[in-house]
């Protein structure tokens, strides 16, 4: 990614004029040239054409140096923010790619990626000059044109979206886009420190993940320390004087264990490469927040990695160096049977060294090893060497594929780039289904991810699962191992609260697709009530001007009223903010100055009837569990985003505890007259621990007209007292207060109160 304009030197600017083009040199025009042509920037290409000429054939070669030429015609007086031409930054990404041996059309892509950005080349031009697969790699690395955003979050989003998606169309979209990224980030020394930390910031959230998912470690540990250098200096600074010092106290027992274990493998006739490693700083930083230790307390700074031969060889080589030194109980991960979704593969073992130092070997093949380097780009490293990539690259476009289908289900770039970052964790947790295939997850995923990782349409049918046989939540975390079956019913539909346990992006898109698509009409009905209640609290008119609603209609990038009216009714957009941006925008009209005027001079009422709840409202106003609300309570309404309105008690401990957080998202609601149906509530009852007290219970709610939906009991035959919670179904306060009356009256009931246990 390329800086933005703002993070460029006043001399930093497009060398294209509307409408004129500065001319190269006669000398470009030399068609028998298979040399890359010397930059007119003066900038040298010699190391990046030797890089290309090692592995592309003439042919491509030409092509390479035409888009070269052009790409240093338009840059041309462009400078970056260090005081070099421009055309050095598309150069260093192309030999970054060139070290992977990315194809012709990547290394095209990596010396034009900034045209249509900076210089205003159109999309159209380079399809001309270079053909349709340049053009869109260009294009899917380009940002957008500069339309309004509400904000830089917003734009940021878009940006991030459009990239992701192309890079779901060709994988090669990323890897420019990485290499682009890794080059910023060696030269972000020049800008300002608020940049740095921007960028870093950004580099950390978004690329660093990627890069990982992708198998891509070299320039994950490269972009991670990168990032923590600038997002902390004097730690970084500090921490690498400490790892530069230890290095001197510690080679004489890196050197021991190095000898140690070369001797060994060749007494078992294991051929093997066998080096040191040292943790990367962040590797190090990270380890020291999360087990809050001091630097001297680290002490697996070191690792080493065994490259054998075979598949064979790696579980032999394992059985050798536990025989060499005692392994640390706990501590051995076999990724080669169960590889990490990037496709990674190693045997990972932790064995007590020397002097009683904790030491980590990593035990792979040359092919694993070839893979866990590159990731994604062996394709192109090592196309000609037969190593064999099926799995990575079904898993990656497995990965791919899964993007497309959060885009088809998300509403919004923020919400879309939310469940992307969701599933760039790192580690994973390995399941099985009740036919022994193997499922990689993200740690923390629940049975119902499962569900929606199978398929949308079982996740969404799902009513309960069985964990190693035996029933368990919907929303039980899965541990490496589990044997998980879902159970559907065609009639089981997703709910609200299924969101507050899901962690996988597929499942949370599913899921909000589902609740903006469910009761889209009364979704649309309470977000015309809320946003007509804002205006008037304005002293607006709800009946807005023809040209009033065209504005905010394209300012806030929706379609019609009615999708501007169901994303308030979900919790997309509030209400009140909607209001604030209608009044901006007739008071920047001069034709509704009057508009605005009249009802300044003869203002209507000042309040809108409160909304009002029925309870059959479906997923458009829930109410919440915490407190169950019942007819005749007071009652307020949370719009929480995508869930639309959940409906507390005013004395809710939940409620006010959330109000505090955001007192912007809190309306007022009032129960309708004629509701026609009951609701649950929740009563705790203390009674004597004897024979039938449950019972005479149960019989005195039944006769009281209430329907018993579930019954929970604490207490054990040895208390005096035991505590039963029913869940029952009431029409209203009224009818509640009488049932407890008649409960007190029952021999051995020494309390009642409204509440679980």
């Amino acid at each position: 990614m390329s800086l933005t304009p703002s993070e460029r030197s006043p001399s930093e600017t497009p060398s294209r004029v509307k409408g004129k083009r500065l001319s190269a040199p006669a000398a470009f025009h030399l068609e028998d040239q298979t040399e890359l042509p010397q930059s007119i920037s003066h900038v040298s290409i010699s190391r990046l054409s030797e890089k290309l000429s090692n592995y592309l054939p003439k042919n491509e070669l030409i092509n390479v140096r035409d888009a070269f030429r052009f790409s240093d015609e338009m840059h041309l007086g462009q400078m970056r923010r260090s005081g070099e031409p421009y055309i050095s930054h598309p150069i260093a990404v192309a030999e970054i790619c060139a070290d992977w041996k990315l194809d012709a059309q990547a290394i095209m892509a990596a010396l034009l990626h900034d045209v249509m950005e900076d210089q205003d080349v159109k999309k159209e031009e380079l399809l001309e000059r270079f053909g349709a697969p340049v053009a869109s790699l260009v294009d899917g690395l380009s940002k957008l044109e500069k339309i309004e955003f509400q904000s830089q979050i917003e734009a940021q989003a878009e940006n991030f979206r459009k990239m992701l998606l192309a890079m779901a169309r060709d994988v090669r979209v990323i890897l420019v886009k990485l290499a682009d990224r890794l080059h910023n980030m060696r030269t972000l020394s020049v800008m300002t420190p608020e940049k740095q930390q921007r960028i870093a910031r950004e580099t950390m959230e978004v690329y660093v993940p990627i890069a990982n998912r992708l198998g891509l470690n070299n320039i994950f540990r490269e972009l991670q320390d990168l990032s923590f250098s600038h997002l902390y200096p004097l730690r970084y600074r500090t921490l690498s004087k400490a790892v530069k010092s230890a290095r001197g106290n510690r080679r004489e027992v890196v050197g021991k264990i190095l000898e140690a274990v070369n001797v060994t493998l060749a007494n078992a006739n294991i051929s093997a490469d066998v080096y040191g490693r040292e943790k990367t700083l962040y590797g190090i930083y990270r380890k020291m927040q999360d087990k809050n230790l001091s630097f001297s307390q680290v002490l697996d700074v070191y690792g080493f990695r065994v490259v054998v031969n075979n598949f064979t060889e790696c579980y032999h080589a394992l059985g050798v160096l536990h025989g060499l030194y005692k392994p640390m109980p706990g501590k051995f991960k076999d990724y080669i049977a169960m590889p990490k979704l990037n496709g990674y593969q190693s045997l990972h073992t932790t064995l007590i060294g020397p002097y009683g130092t904790p030491v980590e070997f990593q035990i792979r093949t040359s092919d694993m090893h070839h893979i866990a380097e590159s990731g994604v780009a062996a394709h192109w490293l090592y196309k000609d060497d037969h190593v064999t990539l099926s799995d990575l690259q079904v898993r990656t476009h497995a990965w791919l594929q899964s993007l497309l289908d959060i885009q088809k289900q998300t509403g919004d770039s923020a919400e879309f780039l939310e469940h992307v970052k969701v599933d760039l964790f790192p580690d994973s947790v390995y399941v099985f289904t009740p036919k022994s295939k193997i499922i990689a997850l993200s740690r923390g995923a629940t049975a119902l991810d499962f569900a929606y990782t199978i398929h949308t349409d079982i996740g969404d049918q799902t009513i309960a699962a069985k964990i190693n046989h035996e029933p368990a939540p919907l929303r039980t975390e899965l541990r490496s191992g589990d044997i998980v079956e879902i159970i559907t019913s065609p009639t089981s539909r997703p709910t609200p609260n299924w969101l507050s346990y899901v962690r996988t992006g597929k499942a949370r898109s599913a899921i909000r697709h589902y609740l903006r698509t469910s009761n889209l009409t009364d979704s649309t009905e309470l977000g015309r009530q809320l946003l007509s209640q804002s205006l008037v609290l304005l002293n607006l008119n709800p009946d807005l001007p023809g040209d009033i609603i065209e504005k905010l209609l394209v300012e806030s990038n929706a379609k019609s009223m009615e999708e501007l009216y169901a994303d308030i009714g979900v919790g997309r957009r509030l209400s009140t903010l909607v209001a604030r941006h209608i009044l901006d925008l007739i008071e920047d009209e001069p034709s509704s100055i009057p508009f605005l005027q009249l009802l300044n001079e003869n203002p209507i009422i000042n309040k809108l009837d409160h909304v009002v709840i029925y309870g059959s409202e479906g997923i458009s106003a829930e109410l919440a569990s915490c407190c169950l609300p019942i007819p005749d309570d007071e009652i307020i309404g949370q719009l929480k985003r995508d869930q639309g309105l959940v409906v507390h008690t005013c004395d809710c401990p939940m409620a006010k505890q959330l109000n505090q957080k955001e007192p912007e998202r809190w309306i007022d609601v009032v129960w309708g007259k004629e509701l026609n149906r009951r609701f649950d509530c929740k009563v705790t009852i203390y009674t004597t621990n004897e024979r039938g007290s449950l019972a005479r219970v149960a019989a005195e709610i039944g006769e009281s007209d209430a329907n018993i939906i579930n019954v929970e009991m604490e207490g054990n035959s040895t208390d005096s007292l035991f505590q039963i919670c029913f869940t029952i179904q009431v029409e209203d306060r009224k009818h509640l207060a009488n049932l407890m009356r008649n409960v007190r009256h029952i021999s051995g009931v020494s309390k009642i109160r409204r509440g679980q246990i």
